[in-house]
C-alpha cells in the first residue's frame, strides 16, 4: 500500500499525529543502525497545549440559567422554590505530546549531541506549542548542540531556525529541512523538499570529528502510510490546507492517473 504521490502526501497532514509518531519511531531505528562510537538515538517528548487560533471552545451544560433584563434588581425566588445553582465549566485546551529524537554520547555520560525535530502544525501556529518550540530551538543553538529540523506540514507559519528572509527563492519549496551545526560556523544548511519530488536523504551532523550520517526520509514516510492503512483517504475531497493553484493542478493529474479521482 503506497501513497499515489512520489514524495510527501499532502492529504496525510490531517492524520499528522499518526504519521509523526510512526516516522519518529522508525526514524530512531534507522539512525541507530548508522551510529557508532558510543552514540545512541533516543526518543524524548514535551507536553504542549493545543488550542486552534481564533477559536473559543464552548462547553454547554444540559440546563442553563440565563439572566436577562434584570438591571440592578435582585433575583428573588418564588416562595417555596429552591434557587438553582449554576454549573460552572471551564473549557480545557487539548494536551498533546510532541516527540523528537536526541542523539546522545553515552560514552561521555549522555552528553547531548544532536536534536532532530519533525515539525508539527502545533509548532507553527500561535500559542503554547509554538512558544515552547521556539524556546527549545534557542536553547539548543545556545548550547552548541546540532539541530536538524524537517518541516513536512503546510499549516501555520514556518518556524525553522534559519530566518525566512535568508531563504533563497530556489529553496522556498512546499516543504523544507534545515540543519544547524553546533560546532561549525554560524550558518544553516537548507534542503529543498518540493511537493513533486521524493523526500531527500539529508546529512545529520554528530560530534565534530565524526562523519555525518545520511538517513533517507522517504522510506520512513512510506512505512507510516502503509502502517497507518491510509488507503481510506478520500482523494476526491479538497486538500486541507488547500494547495496553491499550480500544485493543485499537478496533484489532480497524479490522482487521476492513480485512479483516485
Amino acid at each position: 500500500m503506497k501513497s499515489p504521490f512520489p514524495g510527501m502526501d499532502p492529504y496525510v497532514e490531517r492524520h499528522w499525529r499518526d504519521v509523526h509518531g510512526t516516522m519518529i519511531v522508525h526514524g530512531r531505528a534507522a539512525l541507530q543502525r548508522q551510529l557508532g562510537g558510543g552514540l545512541r538515538a533516543r526518543i524524548d517528548e514535551r507536553l504542549v497545549v493545543e488550542s486552534p487560533p481564533g477559536e473559543t471552545r464552548s462547553i454547554y451544560p444540559e440546563v442553563r440559567v440565563v439572566e436577562q433584563g434584570l438591571g440592578d434588581r435582585p433575583l428573588v425566588p418564588s416562595a417555596g422554590v429552591a434557587v438553582a445553582e449554576p454549573l460552572v465549566l471551564r473549557a480545557a485546551s487539548e494536551k498533546a505530546r510532541e516527540r523528537f529524537i536526541e542523539i546522545v554520547d553515552a560514552a561521555s555520560g549522555g552528553r547531548l549531541v544532536t536534536v532532530i525535530e519533525l515539525l508539527s502544525p502545533s509548532n507553527k501556529l500561535a500559542g503554547d506549542g509554538r512558544d515552547n518550540y521556539r524556546r527549545k530551538q534557542a536553547e539548543v543553538i545556545a548550547a552548541g548542540v546540532n539541530l536538524v529540523e524537517v518541516d513536512l506540514t503546510r499549516g501555520g507559519r514556518r518556524e525553522l531556525a534559519c530566518p525566512p528572509a535568508q531563504v533563497s527563492p530556489s529553496h522556498r519549496t512546499t516543504y523544507l529541512a534545515c540543519v544547524y551545526r553546533g560546532f561549525g560556523a554560524d550558518q544553516f544548511e537548507l534542503y529543498a523538499v518540493p511537493l513533486r519530488e521524493r523526500l531527500p536523504a539529508i546529512r545529520i551532523p554528530l560530534r565534530e570529528a565524526d562523519p555525518d550520517i545520511v538517513p533517507d526520509l522517504q522510506p520512513l514516510l512510506d512505512r507510516a502510510y502503509e502502517e497507518g492503512s491510509f488507503d481510506d483517504i478520500d482523494y476526491r475531497a479538497p486538500c486541507v490546507p488547500p494547495l496553491e493553484a499550480g500544485e493543485a493542478a499537478w496533484a489532480d493529474e497524479v490522482l487521476r492517473a492513480a485512479g483516485k479521482r
